[in-house]
């Protein structure tokens, strides 16, 4: 949603990587030499797999995995890339020898995508993962043990438990601020949100419903990069960019990502950081109180010169008394707070 809140110029990047690219064979095999053993390159996923929300080159090119790599690439004995990628025939696992092993082409097959690339505080240890898990540990023991693949996994696991409390701890200071009403600026005080709406941008469907929130029963507000409160932002870039740091690197062992470079130093200093904001606002708002001042938030959050690029605003301006919700080709396809079906058939 922070990419459809955007105008085509902010997000041409990401257009570039999730439309056309992800379907082309070129992608990764190169147009000129469609060779498959440039397609087994690492770098061949770095083009796309780096960044703030979906640290995997870095990640891996940090981690042992990746420091053996890069120091044995160029030896032809080391690494082979004229082999297919069968059972051990590297030193070193590349990203393709994990994610397309066997030479199979559905890289989610061994991915935790299940868990939103680490955004989700779903348990990763229940039963409803176990196959995905199994198959990961299937991959590392082609050089491990599958005793040291699954303490992997599970030191992953506690890593983001841990990410998770901070997370659920830094959006409880964040909500507790705006149902005070000392957001600053609230949702009614903002240009339209991405659906042409004034909701809460941490109000996930019906996990926050009500008119306190802002919108009707199952309408979803999104994380906003733009035009927010500043503590809201906090909480986008804890569990956007911290959080999936943590996950990633730990799911390619590279231990600084998950700790020193962002990770849970990141989360620690962003949780402080939501703890400051919502203070001040609190001592600001008892002195307004106080003193008899009646705060106006300023102009410039609901009108300026690039808000008018946004989508709900155009949407608002275009298409009047209309919602994106109303402008869909098929009602339902933006809800975001169902559950997979799967997994609301395991709770069941």
């Amino acid at each position: 949603a922070w990419s459809i809140e955007r105008p085509p110029g902010d997000t041409a990047g990401c257009t570039f990587c999730h439309t056309s690219s992800e379907e082309r064979c070129s992608t990764c095999h190169q147009r000129h030499q469609f060779d498959p053993a440039v397609a087994r390159h690492s770098e061949q996923c770095k083009a796309c797999h780096w960044g703030k929300d979906h640290r995997d080159w870095e990640a891996y090119d940090i981690s042992i995995h990746g420091v053996v790599y890069q120091v044995n690439k160029w030896n032809p004995t080391e690494f082979d890339f004229s082999k297919k990628l069968a059972d051990a025939d590297y030193v070193g696992p590349t990203c393709q020898y994990c994610h397309l092993r066997g030479g199979h082409h559905n890289v989610q097959r061994l991915s935790t995508v299940y868990t939103s690339m680490g955004m989700s505080n779903a348990d990763r240890g229940a039963p409803l993962w176990k196959e995905k898990r199994d198959t990961w540990v299937s991959v590392c023991d082609d050089c491990h043990s599958p005793r040291f693949a699954r303490e992997n996994l599970q030191a992953m696991d506690e890593a983001c438990k841990d990410a998770g409390l901070k997370y659920t701890e830094t959006f409880k200071v964040a909500e507790n601020l705006m149902l005070d009403g000392m957001g600053e600026p609230m949702p009614k005080d903002l240009a339209p949100d991405w659906s042409g709406q004034h909701i809460w941008s941490l109000k996930i469907g019906a996990y926050h419903d009500g008119p306190k929130y802002g919108g009707a029963q199952g309408e979803s507000g999104e994380f906003r990069m733009s035009n927010c409160s500043d503590i809201e932002r906090i909480c986008f870039e804890s569990v956007g960019y911290w959080m999936t740091y943590i996950m990633k690197g730990m799911a390619h062992g590279s231990w600084n990502d998950a700790t020193y470079c962002d990770g849970s130093f990141g989360m620690d200093r962003w949780l402080v950081k939501a703890k400051a904001a919502s203070e001040q606002a609190r001592r600001f708002t008892a002195l307004e109180k106080k003193t008899g001042i009646n705060w106006v938030p300023s102009e410039f959050w609901r009108k300026g010169d690039y808000l008018e690029q946004l989508t709900g605003t155009r949407i608002v301006k275009e298409f009047p008394g209309k919602t994106i919700f109303d402008l869909c080709p098929e009602p339902g396809w933006l809800d975001t707070h169902h559950a997979p079906a799967e997994e609301v058939e395991s709770l069941e």
